[in-house]
């Protein structure tokens, strides 16, 4: 089965919560073999804080020694570690650090074939040798992807940001037609080989209110936004708008379609959690390697006081595991089927 690493974020928070009550299901091991980057004994401070004795980690060494219908755990931290629930400590930083470096190696190395990430902090998590507002443009930068996506994802939508974790004032100039374009087609492709959609129908979000009103309420749409569409539609692809985003959301028009491409964080983010709920996962598009998260944050003022609910981590579980298949099939579906000999004649 597939092995799906697990890094446990911030140890302060919930990420221990929500792994532990997702890994409590042994339905799970039916579908995966989990992979936790963390500590034996931070995990057993919080399996005893949270009265959950019912489910143990197997200690290996490495995640080659992970075994099936077990899940393992590599300690990737120092015994002496404290945990200080609800507060944002350097420890937790380098602990985080510490098991998303581990992890990355092993993915990078195909010693597991998924990683899903706990929540972190982004303040503690950075250092002299990490300066990434965040998971997604660390995985861009460690894998030499040129571009990524943030795509939130569920079963009712998906939404990718043109710009992700910047200052809204450096929105409008970092957004261009470039730029939109690259977006449209990262999440054209991922509809595609990530999640099985054969002819996924894409909706543009507009940057300003009611998408520039022809002009009068700002020329991006016109200048940057119009123009990437109508490239993109020149490779047939079914991409629509740019939409206002306040009408595309109000009135369900995002129903009626597989990908929405919003302009930036929070037009796009608002909304998915909104309508979404805890069903949702934030998915790191167009990387070589597969990465979900749960769609929510540390919340240090519930950790440890067993009230965060699982099922964003639990989801971004099984999409991992879904992506995988979803990609596999891609591939066998996609490739050249002429045998060897007549490949090479093709190519002379």
């Amino acid at each position: 089965m597939i092995k799906v690493g697990i890094t446990h974020g911030d140890i302060n928070g919930i990420g221990y919560e929500i792994i532990l009550k997702t890994l409590s299901d042994q339905r799970i091991f039916e579908i995966c073999t989990p992979v936790l980057y963390g500590s034996p004994k931070v995990a057993a401070y919080h399996r005893k804080a949270l009265d959950m004795e019912n489910i143990s980690f197997h200690n290996v060494r490495s995640a080659e020694e992970a075994t099936a219908r077990k899940a393992s755990i590599i300690n990737c931290v120092d015994d002496e570690i404290r945990v200080e629930l609800g507060k944002s400590t350097p420890a937790a930083g380098e602990a985080s650090r510490a098991a998303l470096m581990k992890a990355v190696d092993d993915l990078k190395n195909n010693r597991i074939q998924a990683l899903v990430t706990a929540p972190v902090n982004k303040l503690n998590l950075q250092s002299d040798d990490f300066r990434y507002t965040g998971h997604t443009e660390f995985l861009q930068d460690y894998f030499d992807a040129e571009e990524s996506l943030m795509l939130m994802s569920s079963d009712l939508m998906k939404v990718g940001v043109v710009t992700s974790h910047i200052p809204i004032a450096d929105v409008p100039g970092t957004i261009t037609q470039e730029e939109v374009l690259s977006k449209i087609r990262i999440l054209d492709t991922s509809l595609k080989q990530d999640f099985g959609i054969r002819k996924p129908r894409i909706a543009i979000l507009g940057l300003n209110p009611h998408a520039g009103e022809q002009g009068i309420i700002g020329e991006d749409e016109k200048e940057k936004i119009i123009p990437a569409i109508e490239e993109a539609k020149k490779s047939g692809g079914l991409i629509f708008g740019p939409f206002p985003a306040d009408g595309f959301f109000g009135s369900g028009d995002y129903k009626g379609f597989d990908g929405i491409l919003a302009m930036y964080h929070d037009q796009g983010l608002i909304p998915f959690k909104t309508l979404v709920s805890d069903a949702g996962v934030n998915y790191t598009a167009g990387l070589p390697i597969i990465r979900t998260s749960p769609a929510h944050g540390t919340a240090y003022a519930i950790a440890g006081k067993n009230k965060s609910r699982a099922g964003s981590f639990r989801q971004a579980l099984y999409m991992a595991c879904d992506i995988h298949k979803n990609r596999q099939m891609y591939k066998e579906i996609t490739r050249d089927p002429l045998p060897e000999k007549d490949q090479n004649e093709k190519g002379q």
